[in-house]
């Protein structure tokens, strides 16, 4: 693929004595939503924290708008427009919803441009808006993982990773958070989603891969793919 926002070649990543990754290659276009499926314990959310500059790769390349992310720390993917809604959404607590989403522009300046951002995010999310001065770690599940995303959506980001957003909410909330992953995608943002209900995340998405034990297994167009006998049997309970 050509003209890539992400590309990531013969990626390996090993912590604690487990080769969690190994090999992964994958592209992702400038706004593209491409889905990362596959059982617990397959590599998907090591992926996801490589990317993000939370784990270090043992070998292989990121690169991003065409620069290579070695030695690029964390916090600095975030001011390049990478950003991570991690597993558990990992919210702050004890601080307000507001607070919580004014955390996710501390690499930004510009207190206008983050007041009218502040302003669209309440558009988005108006549950959020309902209660931005309540402390967050007692919102419900989903009021949390909208406000993760929120967050996240307050860096101004280009690539958005998403881990497992659906887990432990109610399938009334999961189909209100897939509307809005579908609503950022369709503003052009660059998606990576990492998501168990394979048959949602291939549905939201144009493409996808399949990662089994540290490797990707199949990639293809998400209508290939939701067609695939193999990804069928394995994830889609045909």
């Amino acid at each position: 693929m050509t003209d890539s926002l992400l590309e990531i070649h013969d990626l390996q990543v090993a912590y604690g004595g487990i080769h969690a990754v190994k090999g992964v290659t994958l592209q992702i276009a400038p706004g593209e939503l491409v889905a990362l499926i596959g059982s617990n314990g397959a590599g998907k959310t090591t992926t996801l924290k490589t990317l993000a500059g939370l784990l270090h790769p043992v070998s292989g390349q990121i690169r991003y708008d065409g620069k290579d992310l070695h030695n690029i720390a964390a916090h600095q993917r975030v001011a390049m427009g990478i950003t991570l809604v991690p597993e558990g959404r990992g919210i702050f607590a004890r601080l307000t919803v507001q607070e919580n989403l004014q955390m996710g522009a501390y690499s930004r300046n510009g207190q206008h441009e983050i007041a009218a951002d502040l302003a669209r995010m309440y558009e988005l999310f108006p549950r959020l808006a309902e209660r931005k001065d309540q402390l967050a770690g007692t919102l419900s599940g989903g009021e949390q993982q909208m406000a993760a995303m929120a967050r996240a959506l307050m860096s101004r980001p280009r690539l958005l990773m998403l881990d497992e957003p659906s887990m432990g909410l109610a399938p009334l909330m999961v189909q209100k958070i897939f509307e809005t992953v579908r609503d950022i995608a369709a503003l052009g943002m660059s998606i990576l989603l990492v998501e168990q209900n394979a048959r949602l995340a291939l549905q939201a998405a144009q493409r996808g891969y399949v990662m089994e034990s540290g490797a990707i297994t199949l990639a293809g167009a998400s209508g290939e793919l939701l067609g695939s006998e193999a990804v069928q049997r394995a994830y889609l309970g045909g």
